[in-house]
């Protein structure tokens, strides 16, 4: 009888061995990530793209009807906070970059949904190159900045917190007039991981 078990057992490893090999070869584990050059200043990118995407689209998708829209006469116009969210994109990201803010005054200068949403472009495309050159070596160094003494990066830092609390007063905007901001529209969250 333990002759006859033994001689299963032997079988049954013969004919289940080579299948799980077989298997294991055809499902190799997946290889791990190969590490990011510079993971801070990839990680201030990764953040700037989405804020970047919420206020551009924010303000495409406002009728141009609603840029003077305002809840209350103590608050800015739509067309107000894109104005100054395009604003400060050069008011930060200039320090990042070690150059003078051109200070082009747009949210006192610019009042139609054409003009703003184009400053707001040129204002993005500006910073892009800020965060498009930040390594992790820049983001270390030393600047002035608000008053003291910063690292690089705290420039873009303070852009995008800057950024998201403009389109907090955009989204609230856009629900006041039936609109589905861009951060809840279905497949947002998605779309920014794989960028």
């Amino acid at each position: 009888m333990r002759i006859a078990v033994t001689v299963l057992c032997t079988l049954l490893i013969c004919f289940v061995a080579p299948t799980g090999a077989g298997l294991a070869q055809e499902n190799p584990p997946p290889a791990a990530a190969a590490p990011t050059a510079n993971p801070l200043s990839a990680h201030q990118k990764a953040i700037y793209r989405g804020v970047k995407a919420m206020l551009l689209r924010s303000a495409e998708k406002m009728p141009e009807e609603s840029y003077a829209f305002r809840p209350t006469e103590a608050v800015r116009t739509f067309g107000q906070i894109v104005g100054h969210a395009a604003e400060s994109q050069y008011v930060f990201c200039s320090r990042a970059l070690g150059e003078k803010s051109p200070a082009l005054k747009i949210e006192q200068t610019k009042t139609s949904k054409a003009d703003l949403v184009a400053a707001l472009k040129e204002a993005l495309a500006y910073c892009d190159k800020a965060y498009d050159g930040m390594t992790d070596a820049a983001a270390t160094e030393t600047i002035k900045f608000m008053g003291g003494d910063a690292p690089r990066i705290a420039a873009l830092n303070v852009n995008s917190l800057h950024s998201v609390e403009h389109y907090g007063n955009l989204v609230v905007y856009l629900r006041m007039k039936n609109l589905v901001p861009p951060s809840s529209e279905p497949g947002f969250m998605e779309e920014m991981r794989k960028k």
